[in-house]
């Protein structure tokens, strides 16, 4: 694992001058700063936060800059959260898109009310479309509602300025990520069937390249629907009339009901105590956070069973699958027995100056999901559930009851290793370790980790932030 402030001057400036397609097209820096000081303000003459803002880590680097330049200017880490999902929908669709899900777990230490001091879960898994006929099952839409329930309850900047840094990405174009080019030459030959997705990813007829343009003007023009219309107009309104009729031309099974019904729920997490320090975890249906609990009590018992941890890991969460019920329950009675080969995902995590923090893992269902984008809209569809086995959605953030204080935050990847990459980057968090110091993170799981190793807020300068370097993510954040 590498330490994301010693690389992040470099990285940010190779990823910014690669973007910079032209004076007219707004970057991630420009667009965000121009949208939350006014839309006359000259990119670069809004002012800044000094000294330490926190940190960002996420599995594409663009994402990770702009949800930076959002703590940058003053925003929270649910403002910065919702910023980096978007961005991921355009810079990663491979793995997160505005036809997808996921799940999240935020952590406000000055939020008062039920619940005050302690972390939420903001679930908005794929759902299954009921609608009948159509070649290829498709999720329904989850991905917007969700971020806008999570920026409800935690963000402090006007919604619709969070969505500008995506739109303007998506309509003037940027170089394909390598993490994306790494996708997309996993599932070239199918993803090439369909005239959508081609004329996206296989513009002229060839694949994209590193030296090419990703340019989704028609996701751009959803992206702006959502902007200055509201996201409930993809659930009931015209860009959900328009969008169901081009989920049903690309083989969805998508219906208005579905769509209206497709709404977010705020849970309790899944919550262990690990010394004097507690770590919520996304609950089930996100159940890749039940099987990182139960990897993490392994590892606290005997540090180093990285074998007896992902048994554990996945015979927890099979046991769960099969039976349902009360998940603590499950966690505590253990279980055996394995998981079918399991879909790609992607996680991201944020804190700000506050101590505030989000952990979110977001889906496809598959790499793509269907394979299939639905004309006009630029959205990839999400696989449903009923048609691919559901990915291990795992993240977590480590606190202290008493204090209310920020510890460490992860999110876990990487299909059957995901649950054991988040849990041994939590377990070395509470070992009092910093996140530049190598975790064990075993194939083919990936982390992203976040850690201050004497809490936040109090002790900014002992914050640090790592993206796994077999990954083709960035951490960046300032101290």
């Amino acid at each position: 694992m590498q330490h994301g402030t010693k690389t992040a001057t470099r990285v940010r400036a190779a990823v910014l001058a690669a973007s910079l397609v032209s004076q007219t097209a707004c970057s991630a820096v420009g667009s965000v700063t121009n949208t939350f000081f006014g839309g006359g303000t000259p990119a670069g003459e809004a002012k800044r936060l000094t000294g330490f803002i926190g940190g960002v880590v996420a599995d594409e680097p663009r994402a990770a800059l702009a949800g930076r330049d959002v703590l940058a200017l003053g925003g929270s880490a649910a403002d910065a959260a919702v910023v980096v999902a978007f961005m991921l929908a355009v810079t990663l669709p491979s793995r997160a898109g505005l036809g997808g899900g996921g799940a999240c777990v935020a952590y406000d230490p000055r939020r008062e009310g039920p619940g005050q001091g302690a972390p939420e879960a903001v679930m908005f898994t794929p759902v299954p479309g009921t609608g009948s006929g159509g070649d290829r099952p498709a999720a329904v839409p989850m991905l917007a509602r969700g971020m806008f329930a999570l920026h409800a309850r935690y963000g402090t900047q006007p919604f619709e300025s969070l969505v500008t840094s995506a739109e303007q990405l998506a309509r003037f174009g940027a170089p394909p990520s390598r993490a994306l080019l790494r996708d997309l030459a996993v599932v070239q030959g199918p993803l090439a069937a369909d005239p959508n997705a081609r004329g996206i990813f296989f513009p002229n007829g060839a694949a994209l390249t590193e030296a090419g343009t990703l340019q989704q003007a028609d996701l751009g023009a959803t992206l702006a629907q959502l902007r200055t219309a509201g996201v409930g107009d993809l659930y009931q309104g015209a860009l959900a009339r328009r969008f169901q009729d081009a989920a049903r031309v690309a083989g969805g099974n998508l219906t208005g009901d579905d769509l209206r019904g497709a709404l977010p729920r705020i849970v309790a997490p899944l919550v262990v105590r690990a010394g004097l320090d507690s770590v919520a975890f996304t609950p089930p249906p996100a159940d890749g956070g039940l099987a990182a609990a139960a990897a993490l009590q392994v590892l606290e018992g005997r540090p180093g069973d990285v074998a007896g941890a992902q048994a554990r890991a996945l015979g927890t969460v099979a046991a769960w699958r099969l039976t349902g019920g009360d998940p603590a329950a499950v966690l505590a009675a253990g279980g055996s027995g394995s998981v079918p080969a399991l879909p790609a995902s992607t996680g991201f995590v944020v804190v700000d100056r506050a101590g505030r923090s989000v952990a979110c893992a977001l889906t496809m269902n598959n790499l793509f999901g269907t394979g299939r984008v639905a004309p006009g809209t630029g959205m990839v569809l999400a696989a449903s559930p009923r048609a691919e086995t559901p990915p291990l959605l795992a993240a977590g953030i480590v606190w202290n009851v008493n204090t209310r204080q920020f510890r460490a935050a992860a999110t876990g990847t990487g299909q059957e290793g995901a649950a054991l990459a988040l849990a041994a980057s939590l377990e070395s968090a509470l070992h009092g370790q910093a996140a530049s110091l190598p975790v064990q993170v075993p194939e083919p799981g990936r982390a992203n980790f976040i850690s201050c190793a004497r809490y936040l807020p109090g002790h900014e300068d002992q914050c640090s932030w790592t993206n796994d370097p077999r990954g083709s993510g960035l951490a960046v954040g300032s101290n």
